[in-house]
């Protein structure tokens, strides 16, 4: 029975591992392809006429350099915060006993089920009256498209590392105490380096929705050029009469690999993470 749950196990592995690579190799398929195959009747899952014009095409956008800036920007702000405030508030909420504790967890899991939709609207208003006051965090600036993707990416943060900090036992608590250490040493030394890995779960969550971020983009960015970022650069090719589906994949493709080649990086920092933990 074992061997056969085994392969059970292993075969649902390779077929969802087969699900989520079609769509990336249909996508990177179709950056690299003639224009004259991807709008054909009958498409095939391959190419013998490789082509990067619909790369070139993409590169050749105006401001292409600036609006990948600004993605980067915006999301590396975004993961430090998140990083942070979900450690500290995962903290408070874990290891100390005040009133209106149950109510904020409670009220975190309602904030996951509002649809961001529902909020656009309203958050569009409160950034234009925002920007009266203080500019920088008005309509068409960086600084509200980080705070609200930010504000979007907590509820989550905090509920997964809550569940690693609850993990660390109390007795450390009591250990570093007895040896002298204060409450910020006991954090900063002890409960940071075995919450590690959560922190790198929550970053690469946090990249990943404020990378990908269309809708605040949009709708919060809509007439500065020069702040805009990187998922706005495919509308280009979002023509009325007809889309450019090759420069599309490419630019989609493109949008990829920095999340690609953080993940990668940052899983090195899990694996030493996770190791730590164990060792501790």
């Amino acid at each position: 029975m074992g061997a056969v749950r085994s392969r059970i196990s292993d075969a649902v592995c390779v077929l969802a591992a087969i699900l989520v690579a079609v769509p990336l190799y249909w996508m990177v398929l179709s950056a690299v392809k003639p224009d004259g195959e991807i709008r054909s009747a009958s498409p095939r899952p391959w190419t013998f006429a490789p082509t990067l014009d619909a790369f070139r095409r993409v590169l050749d956008v105006e401001n292409f350099g600036r609006y990948f800036l600004n993605s980067a920007v915006v999301a590396l702000l975004v993961v430090g915060g998140s990083i942070v405030l979900s450690f500290v508030s995962a903290v408070a909420l874990t290891r100390f006993a005040f009133r209106g504790r149950t109510v904020l967890l409670v009220m975190l899991l309602v904030a996951q089920m509002v649809p961001v939709e529902a909020l656009t609207i309203p958050l569009f208003f409160m950034v234009q009256s925002a920007g009266q006051v203080a500019p920088a965090f008005g309509l068409n600036q960086l600084a509200p498209l980080v705070l609200i993707n930010l504000a979007f990416s907590l509820p989550f943060a905090i509920w997964m590392l809550r569940g690693f900090v609850a993990a660390v036992p109390r007795e450390l608590d009591e250990a570093a105490t007895l040896d002298g250490a204060t409450r910020f040493q006991y954090v900063w030394r002890v409960l940071f380096p075995l919450v590690a890995p959560g922190l790198v779960a929550t970053s690469v969550l946090s990249f990943i929705h404020s990378w990908n971020d269309f809708l605040f983009a949009k709708t919060l960015i809509y007439s500065s050029t020069d702040n805009r970022t990187l998922p706005q650069a495919l509308l280009v090719f979002y023509q009325p009469d007809e889309q450019d589906w090759g420069a599309i994949m490419a630019g989609s493709t493109l949008m990829t690999v920095p999340v690609l080649i953080f993940f990668v990086l940052v899983q090195r920092h899990l694996v030493s993470g996770l190791a730590g933990a164990v060792k501790g």
